[in-house]
């Protein structure tokens, strides 16, 4: 095996072979074991014929989607990740335009979505330990085309069409040693741990992914929810008592506007929040009703994972002084603030382009500059205020989406906001929004640009608010601005 790939694929097939009947996976309330795991794993290792191998896996939430993805970094293949849900055409064309040689998934998906193109060998089955049906294609399954890199991921697409990124072993090595900033143990023994984590991210995405290479390469069993909702969720902590759990921002709103007993969530001692903004008025209202601290961070597909966040010493320390920071720079990791014009850097404070030097790259001595406005403070704390690419120049006036959000979503009524640009004839473009209402909660768009309007000046209020039944969202949770475009592109919108 190549040296490149050796560590997470030895400590894969290590991990797995401690304890065969040793629970490992629960879904839908029933347990795998890591035997089971191992079977599916070896399974499919066997088909990956050499390191480097694309594999591309139309992912979805289920235990035999884990074996495939884990069997096939076993083998130092390189996993391509494909989202099913995004519509049978598009998947299709992306499945060609991959033309890789292996593509695994549930069998109905690959029977919808690839169907009897047979240049590709399928991989399939229902369950871990189950055998795996091969369909053998005519693609040389042997080529290695990117050795060194464990995962293409699929971004999220919240800002345009998703597009993927390239992540090496080493970086998810990185990654998975970078994580202990959130533990108060940094052994990294291969053993199995106590305690069962809880996966309800997508797998499609890096979250969710990741957090299953985190248990596994901890050696900790996982509860894998199919999908967030509440009931499953709160069913889930009850019955395992994580003392951490992640909820991306969509999802502990969702906790938090829920009926919830505060004594079924009693073993959680902190909450990961990231992959897209919080406020920290709901940080705050989370921890006062719950009493457990939310543990923002802020990461990037670009990145591999997490770059900067809070633990638990610096939010008992500093959350009072710094709330609505999103952290300090993980170990490794280098944050600084540059002008977006002349790249200047810029000190305490000032707001400019955030620039990140990651150790887990394979770049990690040079500067990756992001499309993220933030500032630093003198303690090194990390603040985002916005996206450069989602400013709005309003009749040569700057206008920040993020801005205009978060003074609609003060509104008592208001669930969640999303700000995008519409072309207009005499400004060039101007702000218009897609406004989410609390359960039960009643609001108009005249009352909610009256309550905007005293926190934004004449410019920056939304030429158009647009009340919706849910804001569209990608399969991380994150609002799709691509949609929320979309809706007002389908006659919704009226101009000035």
């Amino acid at each position: 095996m190549a040296d490149a790939t050796s560590g997470l694929a030895e400590r894969i097939g290590a991990v797995v072979g401690i304890e065969p009947a040793a629970p490992a996976l629960e879904f839908d309330h029933r347990w795998s074991t890591w035997g089971d795991l191992s079977a599916t794993i070896d399974s499919v290792a066997a088909q990956v014929k050499s390191p480097g191998v694309e594999v591309a896996i139309l992912l979805r939430n289920s235990p035999f989607h884990v074996g495939l993805v884990l069997g096939v970094l076993r083998a130092g293949g390189c996993v391509v990740t494909i989202n099913p849900e995004r519509g049978l055409e598009r998947t299709r064309d992306d499945i060609a335009e991959l033309d890789v040689p292996l593509v695994g998934g549930a069998p109905e998906d690959l029977e919808s979505l690839v169907g009897a193109d047979h240049r590709c060998t399928t991989l399939s089955a229902n369950d871990l330990a189950e055998p795996i049906e091969v369909s053998p294609g005519v693609s040389d399954p042997a080529v290695e085309r990117r050795p060194g890199i464990a995962v293409r991921m699929l971004t999220s697409g919240t800002t345009g069409p998703p597009k993927r990124i390239d992540l090496s072993y080493e970086t998810l090595e990185r990654v998975l040693v970078g994580a202990k900033h959130y533990e108060r143990n940094p052994d990294r023994s291969v053993r199995l741990r106590s305690g069962v984590a809880i996966v309800n991210s997508p797998l499609v995405h890096l979250g969710g992914l990741f957090r299953v290479l985190q248990c596994v390469n901890d050696g900790r069993s996982f509860c894998l929810l199919e999908r967030f909702t509440v009931e499953a969720w709160v069913d889930a902590v009850r019955r395992h008592g994580p003392k951490t759990v992640s909820l991306v921002p969509a999802a502990l709103r969702m906790v938090l506007e829920s009926d919830v007993d505060p004594a079924h969530l009693a073993s959680i001692r902190s909450v990961v929040c990231g992959t897209a903004p919080l406020s920290p008025d709901d940080a705050d209202a989370f921890t006062a009703r719950f009493g457990i601290p939310v543990l923002i961070s802020y990461a990037a597909t670009e990145f591999g994972g997490g770059v900067a966040g809070w633990n638990l010493t610096d939010h008992q320390e500093f959350w009072a002084t710094k709330r609505g920071s999103v952290g300090r720079a993980h170990p490794g990791c280098g944050l600084r603030i540059v002008d977006g014009d002349d790249g200047h850097l810029l000190g305490p404070n000032q707001e400019g382009l955030l620039e990140v030097k990651a150790e887990q790259l394979d770049s990690g001595s040079s500067w990756t500059r992001t499309t993220d406005l933030a500032r630093l403070d003198a303690d090194g704390f990390l603040w985002i205020v916005g996206r450069a690419d989602q400013a709005i120049i309003r009749g040569g006036f700057k206008v920040r989406a993020e801005d205009v959000s978060a003074a609609l979503e003060r509104h008592a009524s208001v669930r969640g906001a999303a700000v995008v640009s519409m072309p207009d004839a005499r400004l060039g473009e101007v702000p218009v929004a897609a406004v989410e209402l609390r359960p039960g909660a009643t609001a108009t768009p005249e009352e909610l640009k009256a309550h905007a309007s005293r926190m934004l000046a004449r410019y920056e209020l939304p030429t158009t608010i647009l009340i919706v039944d849910r804001l569209p969202r990608t399969s991380s949770a994150k609002v799709d601005l691509v949609g929320v475009r979309a809706l007002f592109a389908l006659g919704m919108y009226k101009g000035t």
